[in-house]
């Protein structure tokens, strides 16, 4: 019988990590129908090799990363930001004149970094000095620093090199990664060699792989839990204080990805989002999934509440019978591709997706996820607290009212201007529903004690350096 998280891991020797490996060739291609979240042993292993101006703390607040400290001025149309004295993997030395540069690939729109669309407010990068770059902005963005402190903006050279805060010392596999020792930390008298215990074994694997890894008591942390491998933890015997679920902030439904056919006319696209009963259909794959019924889970940065689906005060059996009304006076029969990952949290979420689509006359049919379909599922971590992001997400495609808005809300030249254009796109995306809102994203670890630091956030990231009282 498998040991119990809570029952081994005394504190000594190197921190073994599994990441749970994406199943979707796309995401480990890189490919960009997934989200940028997809492939958590790609973005763990950048994080701790490479890293941004800033990044992410155990509380998935922003600390400082390459930039040591920064100021915001002209009302935030400029971000200035001083680089500590940091080196490459190499032993040179980092400057200004070699981060600008690779910074202006990281937000061109033709760098593939998913980020990119929305940095656009970014109007320049430029060296001051050698040790300080500013950022200024055509339009004020105070949620600049949560984009610049996620992987994807992490700074990495075309050699290929970072500035930690871990460095590989033995390749494996798996990778074993050292702390590189920080300067601003240490005192002169300090032995700055690391200790075993900072150590980190990273293991890229398949989920149910990490999770029997887990449970046999041969690693400490596993990351990447989604909904899709959930239920293969009934399958092992795990401590429950072990198991860790994030109030992780994003997206997750289903993408009206084609819009002809029945899915044309917005008022069948509103029925079928009707139909659906969220809590017993998330009910189905995992505990206390907390459901969504609207697009913005909060008012964000908009002028007004979230928009409420004009179908919210009807009861389901009133929504189903309006959905089956609409199908059967379409005249013919209805059949929609369901585009979903593969893993039995998937394979139940589509049982249920079936079953309410074969109740109001439609034929379901499941396709992979990177396949031909007319729905398929967005599970994204939002990258920042904005509207926009949850907006521009959901409208792949929408229609020609809701892009203008969307666009307009973009390019707003105010603050105050952007929370009421933002207001009034979520308004027409509300009415042109590209978008089936169904539950906040799931992700979940699995930890032992070892662990102090480790902490559940809305980011739902987890950065290998502060894991550990210990660790630089």
């Amino acid at each position: 019988m498998a040991t119990t998280a809570c029952e081994r891991h005394a504190d000594h020797g190197a921190v073994v990590v599994s990441t749970v490996q994406s199943t979707n060739p796309s995401a480990r291609s890189g490919g960009g129908l997934l989200p940028a979240d997809d492939d958590t042993s790609r973005r763990v292993l950048r994080d701790a090799l490479a890293q941004g101006l800033v990044r992410f703390d155990a509380n998935g607040q922003i600390e400082p990363g390459l930039a040591e400290r920064w100021i915001v001025i002209d009302e935030g149309g400029s971000f200035i930001f001083r680089l500590r004295e940091a080196k490459w993997n190499d032993g040179s030395p980092v400057t200004a004149e070699q981060v600008v540069p690779i910074l202006r690939r990281l937000v061109s729109p033709h760098s593939g970094n998913p980020l990119a669309p929305f940095l656009t407010a970014i109007d320049e990068i430029v060296v001051m000095t050698p040790q300080v770059i500013e950022i200024r902005l055509s339009r004020p963005r105070p949620d600049l620093l949560k984009l610049f402190a996620q992987p994807e903006m992490a700074i990495v050279d075309r050699g290929r090199r970072g500035t930690g805060p871990f460095r590989i010392i033995r390749a494996g596999p798996p990778p074993l990664l050292r702390p590189i020792p920080d300067p601003r930390r240490i005192e002169p008298e300090d032995d700055a060699t690391p200790a075993p215990e900072e150590d980190v074994r990273l293991i890229a694997e398949t989920p149910a792989r990490a999770i029997l890894r887990f449970a046999g008591g041969r690693s400490d942390l596993l990351l990447g839990g989604r909904f899709e491998t959930w239920p293969l933890l009934d399958a092992v015997r795990i401590n429950q204080a072990a198991i860790r679920v994030d109030p992780a902030a994003g997206l997750f439904g289903l993408s009206i990805v084609r819009r002809d056919g029945f899915l044309a006319d917005p008022a069948n696209r509103q029925a079928l989002s009707a139909a659906f009963d969220r809590a017993t259909m998330l009910a189905a794959v995992a505990p206390n999934w907390e459901a969504a019924d609207r697009l913005l889970p909060d008012t964000l940065d908009s002028d007004a509440p979230p928009q409420i689906p004009g179908w919210a005060l009807l009861n389901l059996d009133e929504r189903r019978s309006g959905a089956r009304a609409r199908v059967a006076a379409w005249g013919q029969p209805v059949r929609l591709r369901i585009a979903l990952p593969q893993g039995p949290g998937a394979n139940l979420l589509y049982g249920q997706i079936g079953a309410t689509l074969l109740a109001i006359g439609i034929t379901p049919e499941r396709v992979a996820l990177d396949d031909p379909a007319d729905l398929r599922l967005i599970d994204a971590v939002a990258p920042y607290d904005s509207a926009r992001w949850y907006l521009a997400t959901a409208c792949a495609p929408c229609g020609e009212a809701a892009m203008a808005a969307i666009e307009q809300a973009r390019l707003a030249p105010t603050l105050a201007e952007r929370g009421s254009a933002i207001a009034a796109a979520d308004a027409a995306i509300n009415a042109d529903t590209p978008f089936i809102p169904l539950a906040r994203p799931l992700r979940w670890s699995l930890t032992t004690p070892r662990l102090r630091q480790f902490q559940t956030n809305s980011r739902a990231w987890h950065p290998l350096n502060r894991l550990r009282a210990i660790t630089n």
